[in-house]
């Protein structure tokens, strides 16, 4: 199968802080190309903080010319306004990569954490301290939204590299003559999972089958089939 170079652009919104995260990939392997974050705080209203979600995303957008935009989908909390502000922010950053044509997969918070640390309700300290081990890097960041950002772009990364995994090996068992045995398909099957990667899916600490990922992050499953959303 042949490697894809793909940049990903994290991004964790918000109406005081947003971060964002860029990755490249190529194959199963992820490089950071720059995190950050964007400062909301001083605009004067809620429709002017959108304003400059909008611009300051495009710009990250003309500079990386990203393939894909990974985005959090807001978590559900006791305010209402808060809910609907944070939507809105949310909006306003997938409304810039909407204009550029570039697709658009959002993460619930807990799928993106389970991704990067194999534990769902990880702090965002403990987010920042593996993403930084997975892609080897230091950083003394004064807000941890740039993390998160990260880890959403690579919690894009792993899902989307684990289904390629899993559709090179459906394609073998297609294709596996109808002599062998049943343990010889078997055989072969497992082989060929191995070296497509299904079992490198950082969720967890060790090698899963494809079940085993679907049981354990039923979110991130949904995720999986969605197209470009409009």
């Amino acid at each position: 199968m042949v490697a894809n170079k793909r940049v990903i652009l994290g991004i964790d919104p918000g109406t005081r802080i947003l971060g964002f995260g860029v990755i490249c990939t190529e194959g199963k392997k992820a490089v950071l190309e720059e995190l950050g974050v964007i400062n909301l705080k001083r605009e004067a209203t809620h429709f002017l903080v959108l304003q400059r979600i909008v611009a300051e995303v495009s710009k990250l957008i003309r500079k990386y010319k990203p393939d894909i935009m990974a985005i959090e989908a807001p978590f559900y909390g006791k305010n209402p306004q808060v809910m609907l502000k944070l939507g809105r922010a949310q909006g306003a950053a997938i409304s810039a990569a909407l204009l550029k044509d570039i697709p658009i997969y959002e993460y619930a918070p807990r799928s993106v954490k389970l991704a990067v640390t194999g534990k769902g309700s990880a702090s965002k300290e403990q987010v920042a301290s593996m993403v930084q081990s997975i892609l080897s890097f230091k950083c003394d960041v004064k807000y941890l939204d740039a993390t998160d950002a990260v880890a959403i772009a690579l919690c894009h990364h792993y899902t989307f590299s684990s289904i390629a995994g899993v559709a090179a090996a459906q394609d073998l068992n297609i294709r596996l003559s109808g002599s062998q045995s049943a343990s010889s398909k078997k055989a072969a099957l497992s082989m060929r999972v191995g070296k497509a990667g299904v079992g490198n899916i950082k969720s967890s600490g060790h090698k899963a089958s494809w079940e085993e990922f679907v049981n354990a992050n039923p979110q991130r499953a949904k995720t999986i089939g969605s197209k470009k959303k409009r």
